[in-house]
């Protein structure tokens, strides 16, 4: 019996895709770059903003000026991470139910622990028991250890808990973690991509949650 519910943010509970094109070509324009397109930007998320500009960037590019077009990155996207990010169409309804079922809820995101934290207390601290962002000392997904660290703090068990998110990084982290995964169709990667990748459980809109846990 399911008891517990670990959520991704990006492209799972929040589209934060403008809002991260923006952030992304201001750093490449101020560094001399040219920009991505919103479909590119979309392709290159899930694996961390690192990993984001470095595909933003040309190919051989020197780790030093991907550091310096990061920094600029994450000055801009601090100040500007929620202008035009909002939670997808009946996400809240569907937290605010899983609350009221008793369900413990976690989000694990790759994205930066103090862009996940800033996003939590701005939509999700009333619906969701905790928070946990890409920070030093604990590896990223699809490594395990971030969604183990937010069971313990739940409180609860593996073999209860269910992993739900968009992207190939998901279903991995699902499997690397040891348990199930869901994954949903309206977020950054399209439902025959996710098939291609494994997916086994696919859900299209918030509410079908319930039957698949």
């Amino acid at each position: 019996m399911t008891d517990t519910v670990i959520f991704d943010l990006d492209g799972t509970l929040l589209n934060t895709l403008d809002d991260l094109h923006t952030s992304v070509n201001h750093a490449l324009v101020n560094c001399g770059f040219k920009c991505r397109t919103r479909e590119e930007i979309r392709q290159f998320l899930g694996n961390g903003v690192r990993e984001l500009i470095r595909c933003s960037l040309p190919d051989f590019t020197e780790e030093s000026t991907l550091n310096k077009v990061l920094e600029c990155f994450r000055q801009y996207y601090l100040i500007h991470n929620s202008d035009q990010t909002k939670p997808y169409e009946g996400i809240m309804n569907m937290l605010t139910k899983c609350k009221k079922m008793g369900y413990h809820t976690a989000i694990v995101s790759n994205k930066p622990d103090f862009a996940v934290q800033e996003l939590y207390h701005s939509f999700f601290s009333e619906v969701v028991d905790v928070a946990i962002g890409e920070k030093p000392g604990i590896p990223r997904k699809p490594s395990p250890e971030m969604v183990h660290k937010a069971v313990d703090m739940l409180g609860s068990a593996l073999e209860t808990s269910v992993y739900v998110g968009d992207s190939e990084v998901d279903i991995a982290t699902a499997k690397n973690s040891g348990m199930r995964c869901i994954s949903v169709s309206w977020g950054f990667r399209d439902k025959s991509f996710l098939v291609n990748n494994g997916a086994e459980t696919i859900i299209d809109m918030p509410e079908e949650l319930f039957d698949r846990l």
